[in-house]
């Protein structure tokens, strides 16, 4: 179990092999959730799609800078279906 120490800001830094576990690099961000006992749990953030982002990239009413591609379209109906 890793002790972590906080700062005078109230602050927790987690070391880069808990960062990595997560699979979370620089600029990402995490969830953290409140559980009884006073505990809590931390896991990577997943952005948050639906089909409408989706269908507006191909309708128009969204402006791309290129084209999606098949495995880029494929991976927006993956994690919409994955409830990502």
């Amino acid at each position: 179990m890793a002790s972590l120490a906080v700062t005078a800001k109230g602050q927790v830094a987690l070391r880069r092999d808990l960062l990595e576990h997560l699979g979370v690099k620089p600029g990402e961000r995490i969830d953290v959730e409140k559980l009884p006992g006073g505990e809590l749990r931390v896991r990577a953030a997943r952005p948050v799609g639906t089909i409408d982002d989706s269908l507006h990239a191909l309708d128009g009413k969204v402006t791309l800078d290129k084209p999606l591609t098949i495995e880029a379209m494929s991976a927006i109906t993956e994690a919409g279906w994955a409830g990502a």
